[in-house]
């Protein structure tokens, strides 16, 4: 209230002004009279005469500017009369105020939270510095990991030839097969370390907070161990102190040092991983050895100023085309697909989220729609007050802007309470880890925000105040006399003003019921969907041995002691190995059939596993035989396990168990086993194929462990027999099957789940706004009822009537929805799963919710009205 105080002080002087500038005209207004009658006799009229005469005295532009301050003053008084009288109406009508004010809290707050959303993911530039230089380099647009990046050969290469890129940074994508683990005070806690080029910061342009980047000296093979801390990680590890840069701590057993913090505002695994928490970054080299693992680079480059990205493309076509005649050797993997680096990031949601804050848009609307009925009503019962302002002298434009303050009034406090659970909305968002969506964790409310949601207010207060203001204004004494009269009504234009809000409150709620319930029969499709496994009762660690190994044999011997020490446990059923989880990371091998050239096609998901692995995971055995113990002895034939699809596409049908697979050597065919959805419950089985680590080699492993009862009675007995076996395993990666497979699905939940609940919201508020509407019309006709159950009509009659009347505007509606429902949800077609955006069920089956709802809503007052006693209603009149 100080500025108020201040505003009322400010007036105050300036009135005082007002009384000495008078003073002083009184004195020269002589003048003044005299020069101007002495400019008459010269010829000029007295208009001119009289303005020469100020212009003389330099008065003109003084009178106009006192003129200027005077109706600002006059402005703002009549401002603040308006808010004064506004809130005595508000507060002499609490329960209306209340629903108001509600109504438009949950409208607004629903689109401010998912207006915070859009903005960080869609609209709110990447924490970069000029991240519209920035793209994304992929080796092709083909499914899996080694298909997207590329080796360091073609890399260094890239950096050394090109003309268009300023610098080409790059981070290890494969970083989640190589384990991080962190000792402190004895104990050990597995941690995300991301390998990164040493330019890649600068690439991006980010900063650290505390310290310095990598050096030369760091980055090269074998070099000195260094990392960089995230924010989330520093805080979180070591409560922020800023005297950690600088010390070393032990990683993977070798002492490493803490070289920076790195910004607040760059959360590599929101940006880059989304859903796998990054702790740390550490110095990736580029040499000749890591160039030996393949593709292994995600590669971003920042174009040079004027540079284009179709010149920029044409250029890596050329040059890949080179490189491939200079060094056949490296094979065909030479692909450069850019992509600007935001649409890579949040390109796969855009349509999603401009979907669902349309939806949220919707919702608005339709309370705006109820809220302009409510006060539609609420300005006949206020007749008699405008009939007597407007005989005072009250002119229309001032009862216009009195019902528009009041509006603005109530749209500002229903977003000051919307703001409050929007802020609640986006901080429960940041804080969870449910969904896989890029930059979702930097969802916030900000200035942007803010600013929109002011300009939703504002919008939302003129948009359901300005049809019940030009109402208001329109009545008069006449009327108030014509409609006091027997058998008078409030007026048929302002009850089909009100009818044609219903209308659109049901159009706009049948297209949100129909589009939610296409994602949600979409989603039912994907969750029934057959992963290939059984995820109930069985669960994951990651194991990284806190030792290293003379050889393969003593690695085998280590993983083989551990699965029969997990397998001694009385409440374990199966236990086994893999080094990839489904729905998680992927890479692909080149895998043929003997004697087979290779095709585009022959890719193949290799898995890494046990003996144990398959029976552990329930992947059925359709052909052959399981890996046996005799398989992972030296000398023993090398062996593989096929799945369906790369049984069918490598031998068209032929029984392939015997037969030779061609990939880094010669492998044998034992057996086939049913697809499996390694990358996405959506996505259909590639090529997979099983080989044991016994023969080609182990990495971190994934220990799959399955039980005789549940999943949380299992977790204590399995992490003290891991701790028993090796004290230095971190034990801080359980995850059940079930949790990977939602996490998989997460986003679209996310998207089913906003959609359906702003779709019954919609549908709360039409129903509300059909009662209302019904409600207000019963009461106005409370003695035409009456008359006509007095000449015979029985109370069935009336209710048929009533419902019948109440009906005609939803049936409008429900016609319009449906029209404009069967357009836009073909937009929804690429979010849909073995769902047909004209699904005739769907539409039916929302078209008679919504009618069996207004039903409801128009019978509650029908009923009402048809046991109105006549002589009552009579008396009532």
């Amino acid at each position: 209230m100080i500025w108020i105080t201040k505003l009322r002080n400010t007036l105050r002087s300036m009135r005082q002004k007002e009384v000495l500038d008078a003073e002083m005209d009184e004195e020269l207004r002589s003048h003044v009279e005299l020069r101007t009658k002495e400019n008459i006799r010269t010829g000029m009229n007295q208009s001119d005469a009289r303005l020469a005469a100020l212009r003389q005295f330099g008065w003109a532009e003084s009178i106009k500017e006192d003129c200027r301050e005077q109706r600002a003053v006059r402005w703002l008084e009549n401002l603040f009369q308006d808010i004064r009288f506004g809130l005595r109406q508000l507060r002499k009508n609490p329960g209306f105020t209340a629903v108001a004010v509600l109504t438009l809290a949950l409208g607004i707050g629903a689109n401010t939270a998912i207006f915070s959303v859009v903005n960080a993911l869609l609209l709110r530039p990447l924490p970069f510095r000029e991240p519209q230089n920035l793209v994304w380099i992929a080796n092709s647009d083909a499914e899996g990991l080694s298909s997207q990046t590329t080796r360091v050969s073609n890399y260094e290469d890239w950096i050394r030839q090109n003309q268009s890129f300023e610098s080409l940074g790059a981070y290890f994508a494969f970083f989640d097969y190589m384990g991080s683990t962190l000792t402190s005070n004895g104990e050990a806690a597995r941690v995300q370390t991301v390998g990164v080029s040493k330019n890649f910061l600068e690439t991006l342009g980010v900063q650290p907070r505390l310290g310095r980047g990598f050096t030369e000296e760091e980055s090269i093979w074998n070099g000195r161990k260094a990392v960089m801390l995230t924010q989330a990680f520093w805080k979180r590890r070591f409560q922020g102190d800023p005297d950690i840069v600088g010390k070393t701590i032990t990683i993977n057993n070798s002492a490493t040092e803490v070289v920076g913090i790195l910004p607040s505002s760059f959360d590599f695994s929101s940006v880059f991983t989304p859903g796998t928490a990054v702790d740390m970054i550490a110095p990736f080299p580029i040499s000749k050895e890591t160039d030996q693992w393949g593709n292994t680079l995600a590669v971003v480059g920042r174009l040079k100023p004027g540079v284009t990205l179709q010149a920029a493309q044409m250029e890596f076509d050329l040059l890949n085309r080179q490189l491939h005649k200079d060094h056949p050797e490296r094979g065909s993997a030479f692909g450069a697909k850019m992509t600007p680096l935001p649409l890579k990031i949040n390109g796969q949601f855009r349509r999603s989220f401009v979907i669902v804050f349309g939806a949220v848009l919707c919702v608005l609307l339709i309370a705006c729609a109820n809220l302009s009925n409510l006060l539609l009503a609420r300005a006949a019962a206020r007749r008699k007050e405008v009939a007597v302002r407007i005989a005072l002298g009250a002119k229309r434009f001032q009862l216009v802007r009195q019902m528009l303050t009041e509006s603005l009034l109530l749209s500002c406090c229903g977003a000051a309470l919307g703001l409050g659970l929007a802020y609640a909305a986006t901080n429960a968002i940041t804080h969870s880890n449910v969904f896989n969506i890029a930059l979702l964790q930097t969802v916030r409310i900000d200035s942007a925000v803010l600013a929109v949601t002011m300009a939703m207010a504002i919008a939302s207060g003129l948009l359901f105040g300005i049809i019940p203001a030009l109402s208001f204004s329109n009545f008069g004494v006449h009327d108030v006399l014509k409609e006091s009269s027997r058998g008078s009504s409030t007026g048929r234009g302002r009850a089909r003003t009100r009818e044609i809000l219903v209308a659109a409150e049901v159009a706009l709620s049948c297209v949100l019921l129909v589009g939610a319930g296409l994602l949600l029969r979409s989603f039912i499709h994907l969750s029934e969907v057959n992963p290939g496994f059984r995820p109930d009762q069985a669960a994951a660690w990651r194991i990284e041995p806190s030792r290293s190994f003379a050889n393969s044999t003593e690695q085998t011997a280590y993983f083989k002691e551990l699965i029969a020490r997990i397998e001694a446990l009385p409440e374990v059923q199966s236990a086994g190995l893999s080094d990839c989880l489904p729905m998680g990371r992927n890479r692909s091998w080149t895998a043929v059939a003997k004697g087979e050239a290779s095709q585009p096609g022959n890719e193949a998901f290799p898995r890494v596993v046990d003996t144990g692995y398959l029976r552990a995971m329930g992947i059925t055995l359709r052909a052959g035989r399981q890996f046996e113990g005799t398989d992972t002895v030296d000398g023993a034939v090398k062996v593989a396990i096929i799945n369906e699809t790369m049984a069918r596409r490598l031998w068209h049908g032929a029984d392939p168990v015997g037969r030779i697979l061609s990939l880094a050597g010669d492998f044998q065919v034992i057996g086939v086993v049913s697809d499996v959805r390694h990358a996405a419950l959506e996505e259909k089985s590639g090529n997979e194929m099983y080989l044991l680590g016994a023969q080609i080699g182990w990495s971190s492993e994934e220990l799959v462990v399955r039980t005789k009862g549940t999943v949380e009675s299992l977790v204590p007995s399995v992490r003290a027999a891991l701790h028993q076996f090796d004290p230095g395993l971190p034990l801080n990666g359980f995850r059940s099957l079930g949790e990977i497979i939602d996490q998989s699905v997460s986003p679209k939940r996310l998207i089913v789940l906003l959609v359906g609940l702003f779709s019954v919201l919609a549908l709360i508020l039409a129903s509300v706004g059909i009662y209302g509407v019904i409600s207000y019309a019963v009461s106005q006709r409370t003695p035409e009822l009456g008359i006509r159950l007095a000449l015979g009509a029985t109370a069935r009659d009336i209710l048929v009537q009533v419902i019948g009347e109440g009906m005609k505007p939803v049936v409008v509606g429900l016609s319009i929805g449906l029209i404009a429902a069967l357009a836009l949800t073909q937009v929804m077609r690429s979010l849909l799963f073995e769902v047909s955006a004209t699904d005739p069920l769907t539409f039916a089956a929302n078209a008679l919710l919504l009618i069996v709802v207004a039903i409801l809503a128009c019978w509650l007052p029908a009923r009402r009205a048809s046991r109105v006693d006549p002589l009552v209603a009579l008396r009532h009149e």
